[in-house]
């Protein structure tokens, strides 16, 4: 991890850690938490496609194997909710192994539709076969470690965020390391890298698996928070959620995912006045982002930043 992004992780944690203490409004500390549940998989999706340029529509499938997985064996079986966490992120781990492995062979939009249907093979299995059907059910148990339940929104914002920033170090030290700069090669040219005697199907397939771990753990964390689950919020559409988030934050950068979470995640609340044009209003606002910030909104700033700097050096030189 370099210099900048230690300084990044450390403000983030402590404005994790300040924000509870500047407002006593649980609406915001909720939405806070909603963000951080987007944000999980938004970053897992980052570096599918940001890093290692592979393309998935699918997400929502792996999001809805944890947030179930996760809530039937804990509701109906009895497991203790870390074990039905962590089994449900291993459930997803194999769906996403046996996805990966044909379709990894696929790029571009082939890619792309492949896991389309994959998504929605999972939206139509839950929708059928899942506990309450389309109407969803209810009753799940909150998130609780050594018997310790939690149940204030405070320590749920807190879990969740703790989560980030512990994704977040293992991620940046996993693509600062030759693993990182192999996806990097991997998303500039595959041809390249294979002259380097790189198995890159085996690596493909290991980062299409972390980003599903990621999705599935968001889901489970997101079952156990509401605590009541129904198809809907499996769709594509929300697929294509993360997707913009991914895009408008920067696809390029790992910390896109989290800014392109707070976006999307907020956004409907701003667009309360257009709910009957909200999807008019997601494509505008995307068509507008890839217009005008085609590499995202952090990678942007970013450079803004570094402009100023170099002025300010070269005006020093001077």
């Amino acid at each position: 991890m370099n210099r900048e992004n230690a300084i990044a992780i450390l403000l983030l944690t402590v404005l994790v850690f300040v924000f509870p203490q500047l407002t006593t409004d649980n609406y915001f500390l909720t939405v806070g938490i909603f963000i951080g549940i987007n944000a999980i998989v938004a970053i897992g999706l980052t570096i599918l496609m940001g890093y290692a340029g592979q393309i998935s529509l699918g997400q929502a499938g792996f999001y809805g194997i944890g947030a179930y997985v996760s809530a039937i064996l804990s509701l109906t079986y009895g497991l203790p909710v870390m074990l039905s966490i962590i089994t449900a992120i291993a459930v997803a781990s194999i769906a996403a192994t046996l996805l990966a492995i044909p379709s990894l062979r696929l790029k571009g939009h082939y890619l792309a539709v492949a896991t389309l249907g994959f998504g929605e093979i999972i939206h139509i299995i839950l929708n059928e076969w899942g506990p309450g059907g389309p109407s969803g059910f209810g009753d799940i148990p909150h998130f609780s470690i050594f018997g310790y339940t939690l149940q204030s929104t405070v320590e749920y914002f807190y879990l969740i965020w703790i989560c980030i920033i512990l994704i977040m170090i293992f991620s940046l030290n996993l693509l600062n390391s030759m693993t990182g700069k192999t996806l990097r090669a991997i998303h500039d040219s595959e041809i390249a890298t294979l002259t380097l005697g790189i198995n890159i199907t085996f690596l493909k397939i290991k980062v299409f698996v972390l980003s599903a771990v990621y999705a599935s753990l968001a889901g489970a964390l997101y079952a156990h928070y509401v605590t009541f689950l129904s198809p809907s919020g499996f769709s594509l559409f929300y697929s294509v959620l993360v997707l913009m988030m991914v895009v408008i934050g920067g696809i390029s950068n790992i910390w896109g995912g989290i800014a392109g979470a707070i976006i999307i995640t907020i956004l409907p609340e701003v667009l309360r006045g257009f709910k009957e044009f909200d999807i008019l209003m997601y494509g505008l606002i995307l068509t507008l982002s890839l217009l005008f910030m085609r590499r995202g909104i952090v990678p942007m700033v970013i450079d803004v930043f570094r402009n100023k700097f170099l002025i300010k050096i070269r005006k020093n030189d001077a």
